[in-house]
């Protein structure tokens, strides 16, 4: 049996820290024109308030300069689903049924950003002196263009890498390091797979895609429930609490069976939200924001748009079914809030849900 080879270990020890997938590309040549449409991207002001894009841009062109690590020769990209079976997502809490998958669970940024490292640590104990450098989230890095790039998957028409057998539902990490790897040991970009089928485009509720391939973040419910801090009350009401797996859920490629449920205990929703409602959400101090957010993505977003996205789920509720006893609750408690800028919501909300109720005796 043959020796194994430096891109075998680095393979190896991803798995048994529990990543799904694992691809290889070169960290010394720049990318192309996926950093020319980034570029476009923020000229057009897509980006919105997410103005760390733009003042990170030049960096995110190459991993090989000073902004990442110089000298880099190889970035080791890795996915680690979070996909769990419908039977375990039928037991969660209730109120997690506004919550993207990801982040109904611990906080990804904590955990896996530590299974990251340790991948970069043993490549740098496994080949001195080389350098490696853990990357999750925070650094400016393309992500999906290198995870295309190295073949870990492919760019679905929603934007989001698709691993072929896996499905979307994964998150990236990266480690950019120093050591050279033989040349066949780099992967190639598989091409899109997506054919004629528009289902993701089709089912976005905020029709946020303006072309296949082309999302506008100002409309997706993503941005508006996370990344946007200057909500208005003239916005239309928020369809989730935080995040949207709309354009996932309907993706063919989901339609794979879900990982071990040991490999997603982590992302299973909290059981401290099990009695929660919307009007908790919407009612939160201080206080009860840090502990209902404590260990959870949604410590991302301030309490108060946390509550007015409450408030927006609520109203879109009551459309639909103009009894609801949680969605009524919910706008009840935004009318008496102490904060100005929930109340204010709420009071046009409800104003709104009125006017739809007396339409709708008008027209029967």
């Amino acid at each position: 049996m043959s020796a194994m080879t430096m891109a075998d270990r680095i393979r190896a020890r991803a798995a048994e820290l529990g990543f799904d997938r694992v691809a290889f590309a070169r960290a010394d040549l720049p990318l192309g024109e996926d950093y020319v449409r980034f570029r476009e991207f923020i000229e057009r002001g897509a980006a919105g308030e997410m103005q760390y894009l733009a003042e990170h841009a030049a960096a995110r062109e190459r991993l090989d300069g000073e902004a990442i690590l110089p000298g880099a020769r190889t970035v080791i990209c890795v996915a680690r689903r979070y996909a769990r079976g419908a039977e375990a997502e039928r037991s969660e809490p209730p109120i997690a049924r506004h919550i993207a998958r990801y982040a109904r669970g611990r906080d990804y940024h904590v955990f896996l950003r530590r299974r990251v490292q340790l991948l970069g640590k043993f490549v740098r104990l496994a080949a001195p002196p080389h350098k490696a450098r853990a990357l999750l989230d925070t650094a400016p890095v393309l992500e999906r263009a290198w995870a295309a790039r190295a073949g870990l998957g492919f760019v679905g028409k929603n934007g989001l890498v698709i691993v072929p057998g896996q499905g979307s539902f994964c998150l990236l990490g990266e480690v950019v390091t120093t050591l050279p790897l033989a040349a066949a040991d780099y992967g190639a970009p598989i091409g899109e797979r997506c054919g004629s089928c528009r289902a993701c485009l089709d089912a976005c509720p905020t029709n946020a895609f303006d072309a296949p391939f082309v999302l506008d973040p100002r409309r997706c419910i993503s941005y508006r429930t996370i990344e946007r801090r200057t909500a208005s009350v003239d916005d239309e009401p928020a369809h989730a609490l935080f995040g949207c797996d709309a354009c996932q859920d309907v993706c063919p490629y989901n339609q794979v069976a879900p990982p071990e449920p040991r490999k997603t205990e982590a992302f299973a929703a909290h059981e401290r939200w099990r009695e929660a409602r919307l009007a908790d959400v919407v009612a939160l101090d201080d206080a009860g924001y840090l502990a209902f957010t404590e260990r959870s993505p949604l410590r991302r977003t301030p309490r108060s748009n946390l509550a007015v996205s409450a408030l927006g789920v609520a109203a879109r509720m009551l459309a639909t079914e103009p009894h609801d006893g949680e969605a009524r609750a919910a706008l009840a408690a935004g009318v008496t809030s102490p904060d100005p800028s929930v109340r204010a919501h709420a009071e046009r909300l409800v104003m709104r849900v009125a006017r739809g109720l007396d339409d709708e005796r008008k027209r029967g």
